[in-house]
């Protein structure tokens, strides 16, 4: 398929009620595996991808790295990939766009794009967000492809907000985002049925959700209206647990012997 096949592929997968569910990935091993099982999309972690690596989450990878990995990913399977960006690794919005590009060139066709200002505290204000946004948006369409951009927002994330708290200012910056040419809203951290469900009903983008402590279950998700359910750094976290827990059995059967 070709690159803009691709990207109307993802898009089409997101379904308001019936969630694509992402298992995430962060290298080309993991995507096969995680392809294999059946999944029709790719998403990595970019907190993963870096712990891969041996770094910490917050853009302390080199992008060059981060390309690298990428470019292993989609050689390795058929389906659409979208990448975790963070923050598109500068607050300028060409600058973004730009390293989205080189993304882009190595096939990916989907991004997530958090609006956490990522080398400091607190979010991008709600205008300097939606720049950023627009100038990938302005890129892609350029090249011909509809990129689907993840808008992901931090409202909730580490942050101690709890609805009905931070909800009106979710329902803000999605209407934002989407002017600027986003084309799903995400809200890691947001667990509270009726707070999804408020968001899934009024927004006009498909709604992705995080899992975590405290979320409900995949069906009452659907019910909600959630059109897709991300597993973050779940699967390389359970990973490294099964190696570590291996190694540490053939190290206690060396003891013993």
């Amino acid at each position: 398929m070709q690159q803009n096949e691709l990207a109307a592929l993802l898009a089409s997968l997101h379904v308001k009620g019936n969630p694509l569910v992402l298992y995430n990935a962060w290298d080309a091993g993991s995507a096969k595996a995680i392809r294999d099982a059946g999944s029709p999309v790719i998403a990595t972690s970019s907190w993963a991808v870096a712990a891969a690596q041996g770094y910490g989450d917050g853009e302390s990878m080199p992008f060059t790295f981060v390309e690298d990995v990428v470019a292993r990913i989609t050689s390795a399977v058929d389906v659409p990939v979208t990448v975790d960006v963070e923050g598109g690794y500068s607050d300028d919005p060409q600058f973004c766009a730009a390293n989205v590009a080189r993304l882009m060139d190595h096939g990916v066709v989907g991004i997530n794009f958090e609006d956490r200002i990522v080398h400091g505290t607190g979010l991008h204000g709600v205008d300097a967000q939606s720049a950023r946004i627009a100038a990938i948006r302005a890129m892609a369409e350029a090249r011909g492809v509809p990129l689907f951009i993840n808008a992901r927002t931090d409202l909730f994330l580490g942050t101690g907000i709890k609805p009905p708290a931070g909800i009106p200012e979710a329902k803000e910056r999605a209407a934002a985002y989407a002017r600027a040419g986003a084309s799903g809203f995400f809200v890691p951290g947001l667990v509270d049925l009726s707070a999804i469900r408020d968001l899934c009903n009024t927004i006009d983008l498909p709604l992705n959700v995080m899992t975590m402590p405290g979320l409900p279950h995949a069906r009452e998700l659907s019910d909600a209206g959630v059109a897709r359910i991300s597993h973050g750094p779940a699967a390389f976290v359970l990973a490294m647990e099964a190696i570590r827990n291996a190694a540490n059995a053939v190290h206690k059967e060396r003891l013993i012997a």
